[in-house]
């Protein structure tokens, strides 16, 4: 543990170099935006996509005695380009199947259907009853075709981007001064990218629950930064690292409760899309900590520091005039 000595010697360094401690948001920003193009370059796609979101088949088994990894070699021996991706299903906290994600076109290829379709008969020759009576496959066949996968694609980004744009129109209007309000903008969209590189990292594939992820990171990853913001500026008594201070200690506990929920939530949530919205949070809020506690103070205190010289140098002309 850090001793009462060692935290004043941080803390002193936190308020003196804050200028040379930008180059950290700054670093990480700059390998984020490498790694979101070096994606591109080499997938033609600056984000891994799951079937939701680029099209393909996804095969649900309902069945708890099979793992899923039958037909995934299956369909790696049949299909050695595909891409698969296992996750289990869930019922009243309980495995109650498991669903396939795969990403062959049988929507718009017959073939290919009809090459899956042998492969699942094969493996899973049983059947079961269901619920009124009739006896049914293990295996349920759904497809999403390309075209509309794409679309559902743009339709989340274009949400994304105004969910955005929107978040940094509020913050112009309410602060009405340019540079804090594109501090606050600045940390948010950082949380966003360095956040996305990550996951790529991670190689996780994105649905439609991983978009949901990042537009609620916009928003927690702005609750921070209003406040700080709120803080510095509205707040009349005090300098400029009280001000942090105070802002820091409320938004910490903030933060760190968030997070706190957020690993309960992956812990004990069977559900893969609520793990996936989980991960991005939780990766963008401890992200969060370093663009608003080391990036947005920095640039605020920088501003706010000018213009304080510039109101000084003014009233030293006024009284020699």
């Amino acid at each position: 543990m850090l001793s009462i000595e060692n935290m004043s010697k941080l803390l002193k360094f936190y308020e003196k170099e804050y200028k040379k401690l930008l180059i950290i948001p700054l670093l990480l920003i700059l390998l984020a935006v490498v790694q979101i193009g070096y994606q591109y370059n080499t997938t033609g796609d600056f984000l891994n996509r799951g079937v939701g979101l680029k099209g393909g088949t996804t095969i649900t088994i309902n069945h708890v005695s099979y793992s899923g990894t039958e037909i995934h070699d299956a369909i790696i021996k049949e299909f050695s380009d595909a891409d698969t991706n296992i996750r289990t299903q869930a019922s009243l906290g309980r495995i109650s199947g498991y669903i396939v994600d795969v990403d062959i076109d049988t929507a718009n290829n017959q073939e290919n259907k009809e090459k899956l379709i042998y492969l699942l008969d094969e493996l899973y020759p049983d059947t079961v009853t269901n619920e009124e009576g009739v006896e049914e496959k293990l295996y349920k066949l759904g497809t999403m075709g390309s075209s509309l996968g794409e679309n559902f694609f743009k339709q989340t980004s274009i949400a994304l981007v105004i969910a955005f744009l929107l978040m940094g129109l509020v913050v112009l209007i309410y602060f009405r001064t340019i540079i804090p309000s594109l501090a606050v903008i600045l940390s948010a969209a950082s949380d966003i990218v360095i956040t996305l590189a990550i996951v790529n990292l991670l190689g996780m594939k994105l649905s439609t629950a991983g978009i949901a992820g990042f537009l609620l990171l916009i928003g927690y990853s702005v609750d921070t930064d209003i406040l700080l913001t709120t803080k510095v500026l509205k707040t009349k008594t005090g300098n400029i690292m009280d001000k942090v201070m105070v802002a820091m200690k409320t938004g910490l506990k903030m933060s760190i409760t968030t997070i706190f929920a957020v690993i309960a939530a992956l812990m004990f949530s069977l559900s893969v899309e609520i793990k996936q919205i989980m991960t991005i949070v939780l990766i963008g809020l401890l992200i969060d900590l370093i663009n608003t506690w080391i990036q947005n103070v920095g640039l605020l205190r920088w501003y706010l520091e000018k213009k304080s010289k510039k109101t000084s140098k003014k009233e030293h002309v006024i009284k020699y005039f």
